[in-house]
């Protein structure tokens, strides 16, 4: 597997007992580490009104992020379009690569601000599942309905502070295209104006587009033919349809000539597997205060979340997300990222890694680079 590429996507967890500086202490510190490792990229995440987690502005963490590292690829995972303009984000990026040239991806989303999706069916795919998985054995668990969330007033307070008063976002398709317009130099407005934006035209920024399924995000990266980041470790249930769908609509660009796919995996490394399962103990409350919409509480300690009182409807909250966090020795964990990549035909995986220690979690992306070579 050695072959295939792995980088790194950092939420910039709080763990228990710490602070959001230590956080981002923490997260340039374990970017420095994957430089070392040999990850081809280093993304961060960007989250709001979530106390557990501080990455609330992708840019800014890169600018401060890029000063401490010399080769690796930095990047957002992703920028949420919703509550941003096409040329903020621009400008927000050339600044970036004006000081950092050829180092920065501009991952962007479609969520943030922006109105919920009205939901649609299934996309068929081509990969046939049988009783939760793959054929490969990959596990594929029943999709999770987020409608619990959209309508959460927490969600919509996101959302309303996200946005100036009584502004609506602009439609994403449009909004990609004068992002690309921007960054290429052809933006002209309806009525003729151009538009240069500097820093920013020009700019030596690889743009790719993350999603969930095979919906928008999928055949606008497409059908833009951009690379496409696949959110196993979000909704591992539609994984296989984001990756079909934006193949099926992928054309060839300046850019690509042929598809590419980054996908998303949950990962927690030790030296066996028993103690990888311990280190990932903070994981369920974790993404149970996420599901429930109260917001990424701080990680625990294993200790701590041992403490939890768990309903039934707690764990079915989070059951997917547990079946198919990949936990474990470095061979069990490679030997899993191998059925990932397999069935999705990822050109690259993403791993994003939450201990609460920052040395497990170091060591967990060391532990993978190394085995990975090996393979």
């Amino acid at each position: 597997m050695s072959d295939i590429p792995l980088a790194v996507l950092d939420l910039v967890p709080v763990p228990s007992g710490s602070t959001a500086g230590d956080a981002l202490r923490n997260s340039i510190d374990l970017a420095q580490q994957a430089e070392r490792f040999g990850y081809a990229r280093h993304w961060f995440a960007e989250h709001h009104l979530n106390p557990g987690v501080a990455g609330t502005s992708p840019a800014v963490v890169l600018a401060l992020t890029a000063s401490a590292t010399e080769t690796i690829r930095l990047g957002s995972g992703a920028v949420q379009l919703g509550h941003r303009t096409a040329l903020s984000t621009v400008e927000e990026f050339g600044l970036l690569d004006a000081l950092h040239p050829g180092r920065i991806d501009l991952g962007l989303g479609r969520s943030g601000g922006r109105p919920p999706a009205q939901p649609t069916s299934p996309r068929p795919t081509a990969t046939p599942v049988v009783d939760g998985a793959a054929p490969n054995g990959l596990v594929i668990p029943p999709r999770f309905s987020f409608e619990h969330l959209l309508g959460s007033p927490r969600v919509a307070l996101q959302r309303k502070l996200l946005q100036q008063p009584g502004a609506q976002a602009q439609d994403y398709a449009e909004q990609i295209d004068d992002i690309l317009a921007l960054l290429a130099g052809a933006y002209i407005s309806p009525d003729g104006i151009e538009a240069h934006v500097v820093p920013g035209e020009g700019a030596d920024v690889d743009v790719w587009i993350l999603g969930s399924s095979g919906g928008e995000s999928a055949e606008v990266a497409g059908a833009r033919g951009l690379p496409f980041a696949a959110n196993y470790h979000v909704s591992p249930a539609t994984v296989l349809e984001a990756v079909e769908g934006y193949r099926s609509f992928f054309k060839p660009s300046d850019a690509l000539d042929e598809p590419y796919v980054s996908v998303s995996a949950d990962v927690v490394v030790a030296e066996d597997d028993a103690t990888a399962r311990e280190l990932a103990t903070g994981y369920a409350p974790w993404v149970r205060s996420i599901r429930n919409a109260e917001g990424a509480i701080d990680f625990p300690t294993p200790e701590e979340a041992r403490k939890y009182a768990w309903s039934d409807a707690d764990r079915a909250l989070v059951q997917d997300r547990i079946d198919t966090q990949f936990v474990g020795s470095p061979s069990t964990v490679v030997r899993r990222l191998a059925q990932l990549q397999e069935a999705t035909g990822a050109d690259e995986l993403l791993i994003t890694t939450i201990t609460h220690d920052h040395a497990d979690r170091v060591r967990s992306y060391e532990l993978l680079a190394e085995e990975w070579k090996r393979s």
